[in-house]
Order: C-alpha cells, then structure tokens, then sequence
C-alpha cells in the first residue's frame, strides 16, 4: 500500500469513528430531553396527588435532644484536637 491510500483509509476510518460518536451523541442528547420531560410530567402528577400535610412544630423533647446531640458532637471534637494537636 502507498501513502496516499493509507491516508485515504485513515480519513475514511476517521470520518467514521466522528460520525458514530455524534450520532451516539445526540441520541443521548434525544434520550436525556425526553427523560427529562417525563420526570417532570410524573413528578408534578405526584405532588398534585399527595394531600397537604399541616406542619409541625418541633416538641421540647426534641430540642433538647437536638442539644444533647450538639453537646456531644462538641465534647468529642474536643477531645479528639486534645489528643491529635500535640
């Protein structure tokens, strides 16, 4: 075979190869779009159907464990720079 028609089937091979991947590509463009419609499409379906829950607030039980939590998580980070920061 002589350059020119290795250069030939390189460009041909070549032209292939960027044509595959950019009709992969806007089949993936194609497939995310319409994903993406449906999801929207179900998802506000859903939140339509669910009936409104009132809100709660939070009791003092939970607020103190809320505290108790934060009071740990504080001694425990404490303790772990006492014994890593020499």
């Amino acid at each position: 075979m002589d350059n020119a028609s290795l250069m030939q089937e390189g460009l041909s091979l070549m032209a292939f190869g960027m044509g595959f991947v950019f009709v992969f590509l806007t089949v993936l463009v194609m497939a995310t779009t319409l994903m993406s419609r449906l999801v929207i499409r179900f998802a506000s379906v859903s939140v339509q159907e669910e009936p409104s829950r009132p809100s709660t607030s939070p009791s003092r039980a939970d607020a103190d464990l809320d505290d108790n939590v934060i009071v740990a998580i504080s001694a425990a980070v404490h303790r772990y720079r006492q014994r890593h920061h020499h």
